[in-house]
């Protein structure tokens, strides 16, 4: 029992410092483009 006085705060912080990096990439542009990778692996470049 004592196990849950640390593990249930210990997971609440990994759950926020998960959705600050997720919210701190989708402000930054991150996922604004998914399907150009996509294409650019596709397109033979070589020049």
């Amino acid at each position: 029992m004592e196990a849950l006085y640390l593990l249930v705060p210990l997971s609440v912080v990994v759950v926020g410092v998960a959705l600050w990096v997720f919210f701190g990439a989708a402000e930054s542009g991150q996922f604004d483009d998914l399907e150009g990778p996509a294409y650019r692996v596709l397109q033979d470049d070589d020049r």
